[in-house]
C-alpha cells in the first residue's frame, strides 16, 4: 500500500465510477481496479461494493476514506512545511531590541517579515546592548537591534539608521538659555544615564557630548529603561540624553531639544549570528532588501 493507492481510493469514493476515476488519474481502468484490489488486500478489508452498474462504499470504506483524507492532508502539510523550513520561509525568529529601535525602524521590518514570510513567528525581547551580545553568542537570539553597539568578534552588524540625540528636560526648562549657551548650560545639572556595564560604547558616546561641551556629566541615576528615565526627569531629578527616535509617538510629560548640530549620532544597528544566513536565507535576502537597510 502506498500513497498513490490511497489517493486513487479517495478519488474513486468521490466519483463512484471506475471509468471516470481512471480518466482523472490518467491511467487505464484495469490499472485502477488493481490498485483498489491491492489496497483492500493490504488492509484485509473491502472498501467498495461494486457491480456492473454501481460503485459504493462499504461501511468500513465510509470510515477508512475520510480518515485517510485527513492523513493525506497532514502528509501534504508536513511536506510543505519541511520545504519551507529548508528554504527559510518558516520557523521562529528571536529578536532583541532597544527602546529607540522599536520606536523607529523595527515595526516596519516586522511588517515586511509578516507580509513576505507569513509562516515566520517572531519572538521579541527588549534588552540592553550587553544582554543582546551574550544571547546572540549563545544562540538565544537570532538578531539584535541595538544603539551604538560594540559588536563582539564572531557576530556581524549593519547600521540601519542614524539618528540625532536629544536632551530630555523637565517641563518649564529655559530652552532659550540652551539655545544661547549651547550644551554647556547643563554643566551643573544632574544626569540620568544608562549603566556603562550594559552598553559601554553607547554611554561613552553620550558622555562625549558633555565633555565636548567642556564638562564631565554629574550622573546621579542609572537606568536602562527610557520610561523610568522620563519619570525621573518629570519629577525634576535630572536630565538625560536619548536618540530622537526614542521619543517618537510618545505623549511626553517632559520637554526635549534635538541636538541637530552635535557630531555624536545614534547608530541604530542590526547585529546577527552568521549562522542565520544559512538557516534563514530568504529572511536574510528580505532584510537586505528592506528600504530601512539602505
Amino acid at each position: 500500500m502506498d500513497l498513490q493507492h490511497i489517493r486513487s481510493a479517495v478519488l474513486l469514493s468521490k466519483k463512484l465510477n471506475f471509468t471516470k476515476t481512471a480518466e482523472a488519474l490518467h491511467i487505464v481502468q484495469p490499472a485502477l481496479s488493481r490498485k483498489i484490489k491491492q489496497l483492500e488486500e493490504a488492509i484485509n478489508t473491502p472498501l467498495f461494493k461494486r457491480n456492473k452498474r454501481n460503485v459504493e462504499l462499504t461501511n468500513a470504506g465510509n470510515y477508512f476514506i475520510p480518515e485517510m483524507e485527513k492523513l493525506l492532508l497532514q502528509y501534504e502539510f508536513i511536506i510543505k512545511r519541511t520545504n519551507q523550513i529548508h528554504k527559510g520561509e518558516v520557523g521562529e525568529l528571536k529578536i532583541g531590541f532597544t527602546h529607540s529601535v522599536m520606536q523607529s525602524i523595527l515595526p516596519e521590518i516586522l511588517i515586511s517579515i509578516r507580509e513576505n514570510l507569513p509562516g515566520m513567528k517572531t519572538i521579541l525581547k527588549e534588552l540592553n546592548n550587553r544582554d543582546q551580545y551574550v544571547r546572540l553568542q549563545s544562540g538565544e537570539l537570532d538578531i539584535g537591534f541595538a544603539t551604538n553597539p560594540l559588536v563582539p568578534v564572531g557576530l556581524k552588524s549593519k547600521v540601519l539608521h542614524i539618528d540625532n540625540y536629544a536632551v530630555l528636560v523637565p517641563k518649564g526648562f529655559d530652552m532659550i538659555r540652551l539655545q544661547k549657551e549651547g550644551f554647556s548650560t547643563f554643566a551643573k545639572e544632574p544626569f540620568i544615564f544608562p549603566s556603562k556595564t550594559d552598553g559601554p560604547n553607547y554611554v561613552n558616546i553620550i558622555e562625549s557630548i558633555c565633555t565636548n561641551a567642556g564638562f564631565i556629566p554629574n550622573v546621579v541615576h542609572e537606568t536602562d529603561s527610557v520610561s523610568t528615565s522620563i519619570r525621573l526627569i518629570e519629577a525634576g531629578m535630572g536630565v538625560s540624553l536619548e536618540p530622537i527616535s526614542s521619543l517618537r509617538g510618545l505623549n511626553l510629560p517632559i520637554d526635549f531639544f534635538e541636538l541637530k548640530n552635535t557630531p555624536q549620532k545614534a547608530q541604530l544597528t542590526m547585529i546577527w549570528n552568521p549562522k542565520l544566513e544559512v538557516e534563514h536565507p530568504k529572511l536574510f535576502t528580505l532584510l537586505h532588501n528592506t528600504k530601512e537597510l539602505l
